[in-house]
């Protein structure tokens, strides 16, 4: 009786040990507004009609998907990357965004500003020391006290995010937050996704507008399918307004007429569907590099010609623009697990 009573209150204790922790993670729970304004000025810079713009986007993977990561999520093992090779990726990252400060914008996702898989280091902030001149915003995506799994190892405190860096000073900077989440109490421990929206006068009148995106992952597809149809009435309204609109980033998503060559099977092929072809009315141009992949499962190591690549980060522009050149940065995967694409446009009054 004495070994019962004594597991009874074990079990009692672990009980209400986790309850206390659901309902101290309820009620600290990110709850972001559907529009968050960071930026608003009258005295913007201009963006000319007749000149080009390149922008470079790139999941940096917070510095913790190198090429030797196998990851939990993606039905791997390990939860982080050893605190040395993490630094070693974030040298390589930062180096790599500050020799490619030519590019008048930077998209980037994943970025960590004190999180436990990083070990606590503020990769916002090495980031922006390196790039100078550019006005620089942060979306913040990931805000959770402690992500109690694997049970066995947790990935503890996550607090991360998207950026924009911009060499013109925009007009006006806000995050939209994406629609849906993952059921109660799932979603208490997930990513609360969103776009940034900057918006640029342009000679003429009218606006540029940049998003900058990082779509959802590891759902069924139906949190997706909610942000596409979110973000598509965005755009069109937008562009209905007379303004250019132009989308980069992490789709996770393969883009419409998107034929896979880098493996014979689909990237995803239970939760990872392509864009739809007639998403979209005709004149919208989808831009990305297909002789590059720019992302690869993090399921094993990475090894060139064995690991599943395809390509998920790309842009997306309305019928006002034009791709002038792209180009997928094939980095091996070494220090993320997602490779750099950088390419220009010029806007046109059709």
């Amino acid at each position: 009786m004495k070994i019962l009573k004594s597991l009874l209150i074990t079990v009692g204790v672990i009980v209400f040990l986790f309850a206390l922790f659901i309902i101290h993670s309820t009620m600290s729970d990110y709850r972001p507004k559907e529009i968050t304004r960071f930026h608003t000025v009258t005295d913007a810079d201009t963006i000319n009609l007749s000149s080009p713009f390149s922008i470079l986007i790139w999941n940096i993977g917070y510095a913790g998907l190198d090429k030797d990561m196998d990851f939990f999520y993606d039905g791997g093992e390990k939860v982080r990357t050893p605190e040395p090779r993490l630094m070693e990726n974030m040298n390589a990252i930062t180096a790599f965004v500050r020799n490619n400060d030519t590019a008048d914008f930077i998209f980037l996702q994943e970025i960590d500003r004190k999180s436990h898989r990083s070990y606590g280091i503020n990769e916002l902030k090495e980031l922006r020391s390196s790039l100078h001149g550019f006005d620089c915003f942060f979306g913040k995506n990931y805000d959770v006290s402690f992500v109690p799994v694997p049970v066995t190892n947790p990935m503890g405190s996550v607090l991360s995010g998207i950026v924009t860096f911009s060499c013109y000073h925009p007009s006006d900077v806000s995050r939209y937050s994406f629609p849906g989440n993952y059921a109660w109490p799932k979603s208490l421990f997930m990513l609360d996704r969103c776009f940034l929206v900057s918006r640029y006068p342009v000679s003429g009148g009218s606006e540029l507008v940049l998003i900058n995106t990082h779509n959802s992952a590891y759902d069924d597809g139906s949190l997706r399918k909610m942000q596409m149809a979110y973000l598509k009435k965005f755009i069109l309204n937008e562009y209905a307004s007379g303004n250019y609109v132009l989308v980069g980033g992490d789709w996770n998503q393969c883009p419409p007429f998107f034929s896979p060559r880098f493996n014979e099977q689909p990237f995803d092929s239970l939760n990872l569907s392509y864009i739809p072809e007639d998403y979209l009315p005709e004149g919208w141009t989808w831009a990305y590099d297909r002789s590059v992949p720019s992302n690869r499962r993090v399921v094993m190591e990475y090894t060139r010609g064995k690991t599943l690549t395809t390509v998920i980060d790309f842009f997306l522009l309305s019928p006002n623009l034009r791709l002038a050149s792209i180009k997928a940065i094939d980095l091996g995967f070494e220090n993320s697990d997602h490779n750099p694409v950088v390419a220009s446009f010029t806007l046109f009054q059709p």
